[in-house]
């Protein structure tokens, strides 16, 4: 039995094993009298391995280590390429759940409150916290403080989105006489923070005072819809491109696609109907729960709503929408302010990416499972 088996003869056979893997990997690239050489001092391990006794075993494994010395010379540089190898295979690993499995997605606008979080922004007049305070905001929450004052007066002339580094964004508000540089997205700061062209300044005056909070980190599950159709109440992720969305009507249709995540609220088939609140699909109150959740008008949630500018389907109550094969509905949350199907139409089944499953940043309410 194994575990009654003596120590030596144990490490024998793993010292033996690992000979032979050595002399595989060699094999075309030593000479004859290596490989023979190397051969013959695995031989006489072998032998020693079955004769049991310790003595013949550890003078065999030393005979084989003088081999080693002298024909396996050490690699330079082995730890940065042991490293290297170990990163790469991180690496396509990472690529290959993002592509096949899942994919992380960045909530960019609030049009799934209050059940996802795009960017919001908190102007306050009390001055930013402490270093050590701001960091732990950062980090635990994904919270930005900004404090910009004016130098001089001035008037702003133009505001303008750089990147720095090329991964982290900034916004210049440029003046008539000086530049001011905060840590903040262009469309932040205009809309959540008041900043814009042709404000006058005064010198010393507050320009944007407070803190943003980043959009929530989804992971967005690629894999399911491969083994199931989408179903009515689910979060789900798809691509713009064909679909007549306002940044693809500024583009005439030819801009980059981007990915919208909304509630996906009606399938291939379905005749659907919004009296506001309340979402109707063939003719009757919608019964999936997340839905419901959205009509109750509960926990910060507003309804289903008609009415707005712009909208070419389901703009007023009596009007009905029948989806057309492979199309699906999506719907924000956050009704009253979310681009969605009632203004640019269906989404394609082909432009589906994938349905949204975790939030796993940042460590708010909205942390964990998404329903």
């Amino acid at each position: 039995m194994f575990f009654l088996t003596p120590r030596h003869i144990k490490q024998g056979r793993i010292y033996l094993k690992d000979a032979k893997k050595a002399l595989a990997y060699k094999r075309d690239i030593w000479s004859a009298e290596a490989v023979g050489d190397f051969e013959s001092a695995i031989e006489v391990l072998a032998q020693a391995v079955k004769g049991g006794t310790r003595e013949s075993v550890e003078g065999a494994v030393q005979g084989l280590e003088r081999l080693a010395g002298l024909y396996l010379k050490p690699v330079p540089s082995a730890a940065l390429r042991e490293n290297c190898e170990v990163f790469l295979v991180a690496i396509v690993v990472a690529l290959g759940v993002r592509t096949y499995f899942l994919q992380p997605f960045t909530i960019p606008t609030g049009s799934m409150q209050p059940t996802l979080n795009g960017i919001l922004a908190y102007p306050t007049q009390d001055p930013p916290p402490n270093r050590a305070m701001r960091l732990f905001d950062s980090l635990a929450l994904g919270r930005t403080w900004i404090d910009a004052k004016a130098e001089v007066d001035d008037v702003i002339v133009d505001i303008r989105e750089v990147k720095f580094l090329r991964l982290f964004t900034r916004t210049e508000i440029l003046g008539a006489k000086s530049r001011i540089v905060v840590n903040c997205p262009k469309d932040t700061l205009t809309r959540g923070f008041k900043v814009g062209i042709q404000q006058r300044l005064k010198a010393g005056q507050v320009v944007a005072r407070g803190h943003y909070d980043t959009g929530d980190h989804v992971f967005v599950d690629k894999m399911s819809y491969h083994f199931r159709a989408p179903s009515r109440g689910d979060v789900f992720v798809f691509n713009t491109l064909g679909i007549p969305t306002q940044e693809n009507q500024m583009t005439r249709m030819v801009g980059p696609s981007q990915y919208y995540i909304k509630r996906l609220t009606g399938l291939p088939g379905d005749e659907l109907q919004i009296r506001p609140p309340d979402l109707f699909i063939n003719g009757k109150r919608a019964s999936e729960p997340s839905i419901q959740k959205v009509m109750s008008c509960n926990d910060d949630y507003r309804g289903y709503s008609t009415g707005a500018m712009g909208m070419r389907v389901l703009a007023t109550p009596e009007q009905t929408y029948h989806l057309p094969t492979a199309s699906y509905f999506a719907l924000g949350d956050n009704s009253y302010n979310s681009s969605d199907s009632r203004y640019w139409g269906t989404v394609p089944e082909k432009n589906i990416m994938g349905r949204g499953v975790l939030v796993y940043w940042p460590f708010t309410k909205h942390l964990g499972l998404i329903r």
